[in-house]
């Protein structure tokens, strides 16, 4: 059975800004790839974090069974977060540990809810660091990103 990864990655133009993310999801059989999709999209106004965080969310609603996969993302910020932050972010009903809001609240909680259902294994990687399938992830956020850009036309 092949083993599935989504290589995902989130980009911005100015923090706020336009922004985009990017998947690819390979399957694969030992070194030999199988099968590979690639996914991207955008927002006008949005946070590099949220889109590291669609990123993750878009790999994970695609599947449409339960699946074991292993996501690969270059953010500390995601990796650590779903892999810790957020058992205690649910047990303080959606707050820090010093009480405040969590930031982005509503994508950890479909974040959560997305991988509900599948077996996940997160990997972080170092950004920006010629790992082919993270820069392939980069070049897909700056695609989902690109009818945002100041100068773009968007169709509106």
């Amino acid at each position: 059975m092949p083993e599935l990864f989504a290589y995902t990655d989130g980009a911005c133009s100015g923090n706020p800004g336009p922004g985009g993310w990017g998947v690819l999801m390979r399957a694969m059989d030992g070194d030999r790839v199988v099968k590979e999709r690639e996914l991207c999209g955008g927002e006008a106004g949005t946070t590099n974090n949220r889109m590291e965080l669609l990123a993750a969310i878009h790999a994970l609603e695609t599947l449409s069974r339960p699946t074991r996969i292993t996501i690969v993302t270059d953010s500390a910020y995601v990796k650590n977060g779903v892999t810790g932050w957020i058992h205690g972010w649910k047990r303080n009903g959606w707050k820090t540990a010093s009480k405040k809001p969590v930031k982005n609240v509503e994508l950890w909680q479909r974040l959560d809810e997305a991988q509900r259902t599948h077996d996940v294994t997160w990997q972080w990687v170092k950004g920006h660091a010629g790992h082919p399938e993270n820069e392939r992830a980069d070049e897909l956020a700056r695609t989902g990103m690109a009818p945002f850009k100041p100068g773009k036309s968007n169709g509106a």
